[in-house]
């Protein structure tokens, strides 16, 4: 069954970690994996995570932080169910299919 896997995430971290979930552990190929802004505003999450946060305070500017990420899987499989797992086990506050 052939259908689109979408998930949410609040940081850059979480989207990332998702695509590696569902390509390694899922068997996704990557080719199938797309990430951009849920919405029309150029974004890196709603908050900080990983290599966005610092450990000093510097001068911000370049970070937007407008809205969330959206990771959305192409799947051809019989279980859709897997994938929605991975993503939300790397953090996904909502996970819907089209």
């Amino acid at each position: 069954m052939e259908s689109t896997i979408i998930g949410e995430f609040d940081t850059r971290r979480g989207a990332e970690l998702a695509i590696e979930h569902v390509v390694q552990e899922c068997g996704v190929p990557r080719s199938d994996v797309f990430v951009q802004a849920a919405g029309g505003a150029n974004t890196s999450g709603t908050r900080t995570a990983g290599p966005d946060a610092k450990a000093a305070p510097a001068p911000e500017g370049h970070q937007k932080l407008e809205g969330p990420i959206e990771v959305s899987v192409d799947f051809h499989g019989d279980a859709p169910e897997k994938i929605a797992d991975a993503l939300k086990g790397a953090g996904a506050k909502t996970v819907r299919t089209k």
